[in-house]
């Protein structure tokens, strides 16, 4: 079965509920922060990590999770893009599966902001039925507080896409979202922001966001993604902190997913 490598490579139960988590909480972050939980079934139909017992998959992702921290508290960084040359490279599942292994650690909590207005996927990985999302914050004023999702998860929580948008581009390089984004460097200091972009080579999305977020991380599509397409994302990010490329979809017979 498939699998993630984790190569980072320098170049340039089940049933939904809601309560109110305490404000400033140290387990995270928002007041009245809504909470909702999957079922451990879609979880695991969706690849996502919490969702299997411990195993070589799961530690592919811890292995990442490191590597990243390393890397980003080295330069201080606390905002991270995840992004692909093509489309079906798996972005979202990486981005949500980085998200949870980094919120396992104790002294973290992690914001998984779904930034891709064209076809957003995040809540459906984790089963979520959002009321609201980004697009509502930024059209509507809609407050955050009552958009925020924590998946039943420690230390997670979730920003939701929220319907799509035409005007995609526009959106995410407004005033508006460039405030939000200092905002959620600068609020709390143990936190680590991640954005899920669309495609570089399909979206003018993501060059127009990437300069706001500190670093950026690049999924590889192991048989699908072709060298003159990583080249031509290289080329474009040649001005971007790059954290690394990702190896996805691996041919590893050794790593996989194991149920409970």
């Amino acid at each position: 079965m498939n699998s993630i490598e984790t190569i980072i490579e320098k170049t340039n139960p089940p049933a939904n509920k809601s309560k109110a988590l305490p404000e400033d909480s140290e387990q995270f972050l928002y007041s009245q922060t809504r909470i909702q939980a999957s079922t451990k079934k879609h979880l695991q139909e969706n690849r996502i990590i919490s969702g299997f017992k411990p195993g070589p998959w799961l530690e592919s992702y811890k292995m990442l999770r490191t590597r990243c921290l390393q890397t980003m508290d080295a330069n201080n960084w606390t905002t991270l893009a995840i992004t692909s040359s093509g489309n079906n490279a798996g972005n979202s599942l990486t981005a949500a599966n980085l998200a949870i292994s980094i919120s396992m650690e104790l002294d973290r909590s992690v914001l998984l902001v779904d930034a891709n207005l064209h076809n957003p996927s995040i809540c459906k990985l984790f089963g979520l039925k959002p009321e609201a999302g980004l697009s509502d914050y930024l059209l509507r004023d809609t407050p955050l507080k009552e958009i925020l999702i924590n998946p039943d998860m420690d230390r997670l929580v979730i920003l939701p896409a929220g319907k799509e948008m035409i005007n995609a581009t526009e959106m995410l390089r407004s005033p508006k979202m460039i405030r939000l984004v200092s905002e959620l460097k600068n609020r709390y200091p143990s936190r680590i922001v991640i954005f899920d972009l669309p495609p570089l080579l399909s979206q003018a999305d993501t060059l127009g966001f990437s300069p706001y977020v500190d670093c950026v991380l690049l999924i590889v599509d192991e048989g699908q993604t072709k060298t003159d397409e990583l080249k031509r994302a290289a080329t474009l990010l040649k001005d971007i902190n790059v954290l690394g490329t990702i190896l996805n979809k691996a041919s590893n017979n050794k790593i996989k997913y194991q149920d409970n």
